[in-house]
């Protein structure tokens, strides 16, 4: 395949759906250009319809316009369809409000864990009934909160950002202790909201010394998103290929460095911040790809882009080891178990050990077929490796790419030029 030309990718899943829920808090309206359509984003819209904010259409191209205030108890549960992050910073959202509310979600989301989130918030003051099991469906009864000082078990931005919002809810002071960086949208946002929030020495400290308001802004494109077109420039025969208005957070950009390590060059050009986000433009191109070593202390920084490394691995010299990635078994999908099953269905091989991954490379064509267990970033990534010359990969379930991506093919089949 040969690449070229200049592509934008939708707008980033993390500050979408920050957004959507700080805006349902704040008296007024705001405006959202650039968010994302995905189902993941509307699942945080319909809840959020179902809480009492008026959130018009996601539809691409459109700017999203949100008038929240004050949230009202939901008549239905509350569907968070396939979205942790739904799902998770929802629980923060609600432990602040007087009244209860029963969240549920789809068969993945059902069997992911929610206690890591319910035990600090139960701390707090806020009150879950999970049935005796860990994970959906559970209903939360919120009310006066307590201030919390708490040490996070592992490094989540999913975690930490209930947290800050219950603190935000609740109008009471959080302190955090993280074990490594995660990605800080929140505190990105809530700093260019005008809340006092301080980092200092591996600690976040937040006082909820205002009131939410109404947002205007523009969603850069989603990082790790824009990492499945880089990874097809990669693989490529020739060319070079340019990526638009990509979101460059340093909390979400670790694997440009893994990349680099491999022998991968991406450039960052026209750097901007709008509303306290790093903006860049990407440009990327084929490389011969050498195995590396990836840390656990690199992985809170690249959690969602392991499938795509793993899969540039299994065409890499040498093998590549992916350390301390437990974590990857409670995502979507046992996203660990997929990806050494679907290297070794197409002819790679991958080996797991403990919580590390280990992928050796080869030359071979990847034939054969995936399943994605309804995983989109496992579909993406072995769709990616399918376009080496010579692949035959069959995907089982290509839709849910949709999850994060639409129309992902289509921006697959815009970057190459033959």
């Amino acid at each position: 395949m040969i690449v070229g030309g200049s592509v934008r990718v939708p707008g980033d899943k993390s500050i979408t759906h920050r957004a959507l829920l700080l805006s349902a808090l704040a008296r007024g309206t705001s405006r959202i250009g650039g968010g994302l359509t995905s189902l993941d984003a509307r699942s945080t819209a319909r809840v959020l319809r179902r809480l009492g904010a008026e959130v018009s259409p996601l539809r691409q191209g459109a700017t999203v316009t949100v008038r929240g205030g004050r949230l009202a108890p939901p008549e239905l549960p509350l569907d968070c369809g396939n979205s942790g992050t739904t799902c998770r910073l929802l629980l923060g959202l609600l432990a602040g409000q007087r009244f209860s509310a029963t969240l549920t979600g789809d068969a993945s989301l059902r069997r992911r864990p929610m206690r890591r989130v319910t035990h600090p918030l139960a701390e707090m003051g806020a009150r879950f009934d999970d049935g005796g099991h860990d994970g959906l469906p559970l209903t939360v009864r919120g009310g006066r909160l307590q201030p919390l000082r708490w040490e996070l078990p592992v490094a989540s931005a999913q975690l930490k950002s209930a947290l800050l919002l219950a603190g935000l809810t609740g109008s009471v002071p959080v302190e955090l202790t993280e074990p490594a960086p995660s990605r800080d949208h929140t505190e990105r946002m809530l700093r260019a909201l005008g809340y006092t929030l301080e980092q200092r020495e591996g600690k976040i400290v937040f006082h909820p010394d205002g009131k939410p308001t109404p947002l205007a802004l523009q969603v850069p494109g989603d990082f790790s998103s824009a990492m499945f077109l880089i990874g097809a420039a990669i693989l490529a025969e020739r060319g070079s290929l340019r990526i638009e208005q990509v979101g460059v957070n340093p909390t979400r950009t670790a694997a440009l460095e893994v990349l680099r390590r491999m022998g991968a060059a991406v450039e960052i050009e026209n750097r901007d911040e709008p509303f306290g986000e790093p903006v860049a433009t990407l440009v990327t191109g084929p490389a011969e790809l050498r195995g590396t070593t990836v840390e656990g202390s690199e992985v809170p920084g690249l959690i969602d882009e392991i499938p795509l490394l793993a899969v540039l691995a299994s065409r890499a010299e040498r093998t590549t080891t992916f350390r301390d990635v437990g974590e990857l078994r409670v995502k979507e999908s046992d996203r660990l178990a997929l990806l050494a099953r679907n290297l070794t269905a197409v002819g790679a091989q991958a080996v797991i050990d403990g919580d590390n991954l280990l992928v050796t490379g080869g030359d071979a064509p990847p034939r054969g077929r995936v399943t994605t267990g309804g995983d989109h970033r496992i579909a993406m990534a072995f769709t990616v490796l399918g376009t080496i010359p010579g692949a035959r990969i069959t995907i089982d379930d290509p839709a849910c790419a949709a999850v994060s991506y639409p129309g992902f093919v289509d921006s697959l089949a815009s970057i190459r030029v033959a």
